[in-house]
């Protein structure tokens, strides 16, 4: 945690859609563990290691990963849209990484629709974060 950033019991940002409504609870649930970092430390380990490492227990299994991405569809695509239009990424296959299914470019296949789950849970905690001035 910076000098700069105070501790945060409870991130209080305003949520856009469904999608950061329910990254927001889980900071917020995950916070109460976190004595004395609160909020900055939740966000520091989930920088560390991503939804790869487990953090996000809703997020380890390829079902539960695939059941949160048709969920959030809507909200990912206008935040995978919102990458590739403002030139952060030329393709979704730069933005995931090497573990991109270059056969599967509709995210029909359950691999993909994990890291495409993955990305936007991590990306929406750090734009949550980034709103709420936290610097992490």
């Amino acid at each position: 945690m910076s000098a700069h950033t105070p501790t945060v019991a409870s991130l209080k940002v305003g949520v856009r859609n469904p999608l950061e409504k329910h990254v927001r609870k889980w900071i917020n649930e995950r916070a109460k563990g976190y004595d004395i970092t609160g909020v900055a430390g939740v966000l520091r380990d989930l920088s560390r290691g991503g939804c790869a490492s487990g953090i996000v227990s809703e997020l380890i299994y390829t079902a539960d990963a695939v059941k949160f991405y048709r969920r959030h569809a809507k909200s990912i695509n206008a935040l995978v849209a919102e990458h590739l239009q403002d030139g952060s990424c030329r393709s979704v296959a730069e933005m995931l990484g090497d573990k991109w299914d270059d056969n599967d470019p509709l995210i029909l296949d359950t691999g993909n629709q994990t890291l495409i789950a993955w990305f936007a849970f991590e990306e929406t905690a750090w734009q949550l974060a980034n709103r709420a001035e936290l610097d992490i």
